[in-house]
């Protein structure tokens, strides 16, 4: 029995779920109907529904950075990504005659993803071609992109009426959030190409030993800049979903501190920092225990000032209790002090004749 818990517990994606139907269970103590789902209009809607749809753009990012964390990199651009593509599409569509015009949201969104495609490539040219260190290469664009994003905007927020575009995150489609489905499309993509075929042995060799992938006949190089390319791609996605979904671009606040977020579902999700391995599944699932705890935050009440203390406390016991070294030294100190407990007892029953 103990050996299938410990088998059980073992599992990478145990303690993550765990944690998220926790959260979940929690959350009926202040919402009764909180896992209630109803038809409306022809739409879904509910709590649950919610959380998978303001968290599909977090989910987006996460993918991205998946990838780029299972070959020992880290993208802090992502965030300024996101603000840069939501402004490129607001600005070409607001210069349309007709906003409404199908062809020019498609114009719209294929420049902003060209776009992010073009950023991808810069940040996987300056780590894989020039060896610069990731934190440092992309901390770049981090800054660059997000006054490049005010430049785009003017530094005002500005807001279109565009009902093609507004599908994209706040729309819907077969009565589900079309974020929703977008976000399923390009997780599955993501779980086909790494785990059908080679592609995902090639990212962790690299991320475990690039030179001594390099000497076995590995591309490491090209690998590099294609999952840099691959997680810019999601983040101007990503910044489409949320321009869409309050039909405006902030150039100074879209995407702010999303990279963080993202960074947290990975390490949640079981992926290696150290790089090496990752799990696209576990991401996932760390990407909605994240947008479950901000839901959570708001629903029961807690004061705004305390709000990123309390998620990052929430967050670091998840941390703690998923952590295989601190489990084995809290269980290893109370086992200690059972057998210290019973020796005493022990003794007291010798002496007592």
């Amino acid at each position: 029995m103990s050996e299938r818990v410990s088998a059980l517990t073992g599992r990478r994606l145990f303690w993550p779920v765990t944690a998220l139907v926790v959260l979940l269970l929690a959350n009926l103590l202040f919402t009764p109907d909180f896992f209630k789902i109803e038809l409306r209009g022809g739409h879904l809607y509910g709590s649950l529904v919610d959380i998978v749809r303001l968290g599909a753009p977090l989910i987006m990012v996460a993918l991205g950075m998946t990838l780029v964390i299972a070959t020992k990199g880290i993208d802090l651009s992502v965030g300024s990504i996101v603000a840069i593509c939501g402004a490129l599409a607001c600005l070409w569509i607001s210069r349309q005659d007709d906003q409404n015009s199908v062809g020019g949201v498609l114009g719209a969104i294929g420049l902003a993803l060209g776009l992010a495609l073009v950023l991808g490539l810069w940040n996987g040219f300056l780590v894989a071609g020039v060896g610069m260190q990731p934190i440092i290469a992309t901390l770049i664009l981090m800054v660059a992109g997000r006054g490049l994003s005010q430049l785009i905007t003017d530094g005002q927020i500005l807001t279109i009426n565009s009902t093609p575009y507004k599908l994209i995150g706040g729309g819907y489609w077969l009565t589900v959030p079309f974020s929703i489905l977008l976000a399923l499309a390009v997780t599955v993509l993501a779980v086909v190409l790494t785990r059908r075929t080679a592609l995902g042995m090639l990212i962790e060799s690299v991320g475990g030993n690039a030179e001594a992938s390099r000497l076995a006949g590995i591309r490491s190089r090209r690998i590099i800049v294609m999952v840099y390319i691959f997680c810019a791609f999601c983040a101007g996605i990503a910044g489409l979903m949320v321009s869409s979904n309050v039909s405006s671009a902030d150039g100074n606040n879209a995407g702010l501190w999303i990279e963080l977020d993202a960074i947290l579902a990975v390490v949640i999700g079981g992926t290696s920092l150290a790089g090496g391995r990752f799990s696209i599944g576990g991401t996932v699932v760390g990407a909605l225990l994240i947008q479950a705890l901000s839901t959570t935050i708001y629903t029961v009440g807690v004061p705004p000032e305390t709000t990123l203390l309390f998620k990052a406390l929430v967050v670091t016991v998840v941390c703690l209790i998923q952590s295989s070294a601190f489990r084995a030294k809290v269980f290893q100190r109370r086992r200690r002090l059972s057998a210290r407990t019973a020796a005493r007892e022990k003794t007291k029953v010798e002496v007592a004749p």
